[in-house]
């Protein structure tokens, strides 16, 4: 606690000594970055690689190809970003100027999660230097190779003053934040997320959360491409062994599709990993013991197995598996699910589905599959969710142009492109008067 105390006071004397504010420092902090995720591709593969087992490909497209693209996104845009915005002037102000002008918070806390260890702690980083902040980031203490790989190269490559790595455990999450940051940006699971919105709230923190709070809802519609929606759910379920807070959770399938939909979903684990998943080079692991107890545990009270259901805990693998005839009340449908376990529910009309998600909490993203322009407009407008995606899965979470973020139990805030860099800022409302003339407001 006192080595976070010592970073905080570091980096709050930065930040009041302007040290992050010009676009300069923000644009040579960006490429700092970018060149930190080129030079050390091979590192972040091994280390991920023995955080999770993830493949080279994985390791590359899903988290430093994704970081790289938000931050060159950032710099091309920053200059436009910072420039003080004009708002519509009325008969009271036409000789005056009204503005927004975007200024940074602060110092802000950012804490990443096990799951995706690179984007998840870099992503927001890109934002908070972009909007000119100093920043303590603490990566998640389950991707401890991950982790450790940040706090040794982020000191070599950033500002040694404004931006601090500190590898602190979930447990003393609330005790840093009670420190008193200017922002808290979490994700990470509903409980932690409290804990940490508690804490926040005692020095009216402002905070951004990215919750798993509700399970990711998925429909197929009988009228839909069965092979390609199969090959999409089964990437989208089971890249990183299930292991994702945007994956779908659980499919809702019309009863006419369902027969289908299992036999191209066999098809396509087959086509993927093999007959013999364990041995396949790109698929992932558990990230501990713990989660392969819970899963395992989860999914042999829960349904009936159609595909997979082996686990081998000595090498904290569980085979990729389909659960049929699950119901709502079976426990696999009561809690957040980060493995590779795809339970199938039946409805028999569209209504069904909009009812059954419309009665859980608010997810972070909802699923629609369907070559019917009517479901899918019904399903995005009669469900609520922090993001929508039809006929694909996981891509509107990755784009720089589109917000992510929760709402209710799967969080608050937003970020991405343009929105971390106003997640990160304050926008502050400026009136330059003009004072040759004297106008009261009054006579108007």
């Amino acid at each position: 606690m006192s080595h976070c105390m010592e970073l905080l006071k570091r980096a709050r004397a930065a930040f009041q000594a302007g040290r992050a504010f010009d676009e300069s420092f923000r644009q040579v902090q960006l490429e700092a970055l970018v060149r930190m995720l080129v030079e050390h591709e091979c590192d972040f593969v091994d280390a991920l690689g023995r955080d999770l087992h993830k493949p080279r490909f994985e390791t590359v497209v899903s988290e430093l190809i994704l970081v790289k693209n938000e931050a060159l996104h950032a710099i091309n845009n920053l200059k436009k970003w910072m420039e003080p915005q004009p708002v519509e002037r009325n008969l009271t102000t036409t000789l005056d100027e009204c503005l927004v002008v975007c200024e940074p918070l602060g110092v802000v806390l950012i804490v990443g999660a096990w799951c995706s260890p690179v984007q998840l702690c870099l992503v927001p980083l890109v934002g908070a230097i972009a909007a000119g902040n100093c920043v303590i980031l603490n990566p998640s203490e389950c991707s401890s190779h991950t982790s450790e790989l940040l706090h040794h190269l982020i000191p070599s490559y950033l500002d040694n003053e404004c931006y601090h790595v500190t590898l602190a455990g979930v447990n003393d999450l609330a005790e840093i934040v009670d420190l008193k940051f200017d922002h808290v940006f979490f994700t990470g699971n509903r409980e932690d997320g409290g804990r940490v919105a508690q804490a926040a709230a005692r020095t009216l923190t402002p905070v951004t959360l990215v919750l798993g709070g509700g399970k990711n809802p998925c429909y197929v519609d009988q009228q839909c491409d069965i092979p390609t929606t199969a090959r999409r759910i089964t990437w989208a379920r089971f890249h990183n062994a299930g292991q994702s807070m945007v994956a779908p959770d659980y499919v809702l399938c019309h009863a006419e599709a369902k027969a289908q939909l299992l036999q191209a979903l066999r098809c396509c684990l087959l086509q993927f990993y093999g007959s013999d998943p364990q041995e396949s080079r790109s698929f992932g692991r558990i990230v501990n013991l713990e989660n392969v107890h819970l899963t395992t545990d989860l999914l042999r009270r829960s349904g009936k197995v159609a595909v997979g259901g082996q686990v081998n805990e000595a090498d904290k693998y569980i085979a990729p598996t389909v659960l049929c005839d699950v119901i709502d009340s079976d426990p696999i449908m009561q809690q957040e699910v980060f493995g590779p376990v795809l339970p199938i529910l039946t409805v028999n009309s569209i209504d069904e589905a909009i009812s059954f998600i419309s009665r859980r909490e608010k997810p972070l993203c909802v699923y629609a599959y369907s070559s019917n322009s009517k479901v899918i407009s019904r399903l995005m407008t009669e469900t609520s969710s922090g993001s929508f995606c039809s006929n694909d899965s996981v891509l509107q979470s990755l784009m720089v142009v589109l917000p992510f973020g929760g709402v209710g139990a799967s969080g608050m805030g937003s970020y991405h492109g343009r929105y971390s860099f106003d997640t990160f800022s304050h926008r502050k409302s400026c009136l330059l008067r003009n004072s040759c003339i004297e106008c009261s407001l009054f006579e108007m």
